[in-house]
């Protein structure tokens, strides 16, 4: 068993280089989006180069994360996780060094390798190397530092990009990597979940990847192409592979009992489970509305109202601020009466704010047009997100645990990446609309419109489909130990308990994890 304890030096070691990794990871997400006017006029990029600017990152992450905490368990979680920072400040580099639209493209595809490799070995290497006595408070230490380092991103990416270029958003997570991979090296114990055996599940890896990019480039591309080939091909392509994965994870989810067949990375008889699949439901909906708020909000405030980088950077803070402090409070009162109507609440508020942030135009007012919109909105996404990740824990049976926060996870990641791929085209954000502020303040607002009614169908999902015996009658170890301050692409990722260091005997726990039936996936998504 692991007998690290917090106040020792070999602790905060281990604190910092996971608090690090994780964060290099989570704010590269966040201040690319305050880079995107700079590096489009730079790159001479279209609305769609934009949006695939985001959505290859998303796409390679989304779609190979849950492999990515399966190889952690299988091979080591520090061997993975360094791995993971290493390819991830490669890729970053090679985004900073991009001489045009197209490489940086492929670059942050590769981002996202490096960020599935090393998102869920974060938190599982906290739980897995301290002793189960200092757990929780290491848990708590690294969620609060990251929320440090969330609330300090936009504002240092924003300055970045004013002194010295958007380039230097990518180029900064170099030296960043260099400190983590030599702390971790010298410092985090390797840890391995010594029950992950048998073959990996790379045909639902993938076919999910096939299904994520084939409907993808079909939503970003038929505006500007038409039904032509590439795009009636991409979304054959899609549609097809969503299909055979379904039918793959199936057939893998029968079973032989002789151990010849891989697990499935997604057990479909957890959607039998009607509250699961309820609450995953609302995750799409809620997660694709929220991808796209935060990709055109900060393109808005600098194409439309005129905004800095560094003050659009910015403008979200209060957000941050908000669930850092509320969010578990939300979490206790959800367990106290229930989920259904913190959620319900707060998605009908997050959505008022979103319409009152569709209302920024042309000489915006931060504080009177900008902020009570924000604030509106996160009051609302800090009621919402704690209960919605303790519900997806609490409906599956407490040995899916992980699994099902890594399901919920992806959910929300997939959802966020479909719709930055279908909405800005359908309210006419496409080609230069970024260069013309009235068309896009246009686009905006229609956007926003439709986020908020999307967020207002979750509501009415949450309302007729939660249940809130599922949190009163579920037990206490199914409840999530990492309410994350920065829910904002995805719901927090939840582990299994019994992560034990290499060789030692496994600890009684729920034995699935997210990152597949061999074991977990272990960190906010930021």
């Amino acid at each position: 068993m692991a007998e690290i304890r917090l106040s020792q030096a070999r602790g905060r070691w281990i604190l910092l280089a996971t608090v690090l990794g994780s964060g290099v990871a989570s704010l590269d997400a966040t201040v690319v989006n305050v880079a995107l006017p700079k590096l489009a006029d730079d790159l001479s990029a279209s609305m769609a180069d934009l949006q695939w600017t985001v959505n290859a990152y998303t796409l390679t992450l989304a779609g190979l994360i849950l492999l990515g905490g399966s190889l952690g368990d299988r091979f080591g979680r520090r061997r993975v996780f360094v791995i993971g920072v290493v390819w991830f400040a490669t890729a970053s580099v090679l985004c900073g060094a991009a001489p045009d639209v197209g490489t940086l493209i492929a670059a942050r595809a590769l981002q996202g390798v490096g960020g599935a490799l090393l998102t869920p070995g974060s938190l599982a290497i906290i739980q897995a190397s301290f002793d189960k006595d200092d757990r929780p408070r290491a848990v708590g230490a690294w969620s609060g530092l990251s929320g440090v380092a969330g609330a300090v991103g936009p504002f240092a990416g924003g300055w970045l990009v004013e002194a010295a270029g958007w380039r230097w958003v990518f180029l900064l997570n170099a030296p960043l990597a260099v400190i983590v991979v030599l702390v971790a090296l010298r410092h985090v114990p390797e840890t391995r979940d010594p029950d992950a055996t048998g073959r990996f599940d790379i045909a639902g890896a993938v076919l999910a990847a096939l299904t994520l990019a084939g409907t993808t480039y079909a939503l970003t591309e038929a505006p500007s192409k038409g039904a032509g080939s590439g795009v009636m091909v991409a979304a054959v392509v899609g549609i097809g592979s969503a299909v055979g994965f379904v039918l793959v994870e199936r057939w893998l989810g029968r079973g032989n009992g002789n151990g010849k067949r891989p697990q499935p990375m997604l057990p479909l008889t957890m959607f039998a489970n009607r509250e699961f699949s309820a609450v995953n439901a609302v995750t799409f909906v809620v997660y694709g509305g929220m991808g796209v708020m935060f990709f055109l909000f900060v393109l808005n405030l600098q194409v439309v109202s005129g905004f800095s980088p560094i003050a659009a950077g910015t403008a979200l803070l209060p957000v941050t601020a908000l669930m850092l402090l509320l969010s578990p409070r939300a979490g206790g009162l959800a367990q106290r009466i229930g989920p259904r109507r913190p959620m319900t609440v707060g998605l009908v508020l997050a959505a008022l704010g979103m319409a009152l942030v569709s209302r920024v135009g042309e000489h915006a007012s931060y504080w009177r047009d900008v902020l009570p919109g924000v604030v509106v909105f996160g009051l609302g996404l800090s009621a919402m997100v704690a209960p919605l990740t303790a519900t997806v824990l609490a409906s599956a049976d407490v040995r899916h645990a992980g699994i099902a926060s890594g399901v919920n996870n992806a959910v929300a990641r997939a959802a966020g990446l479909l719709a930055v791929a279908a909405i800005p085209p359908l309210v006419g954000l496409t080609g230069d609309a970024y260069r013309n502020p009235a068309k896009f303040a246009d686009g905006f607002r229609s956007a926003m419109l439709i986020c908020a009614g999307m967020l207002l169908a979750g509501a009415v999902l949450t309302l007729f489909t939660v249940r809130d015996d599922v949190l009163k009658t579920a037990p206490p170890e199914q409840e999530p130990e990492c309410h994350m301050h920065c829910a904002v692409g995805a719901p927090p990722l939840e582990r299994e308990r019994s992560a034990v260091p290499a060789g030692a005997a496994a600890e009684p726990g729920p034995a699935g994890a997210a990152g597949g039936p061999a074991g977990p996936v272990d960190t906010g998504g930021g």
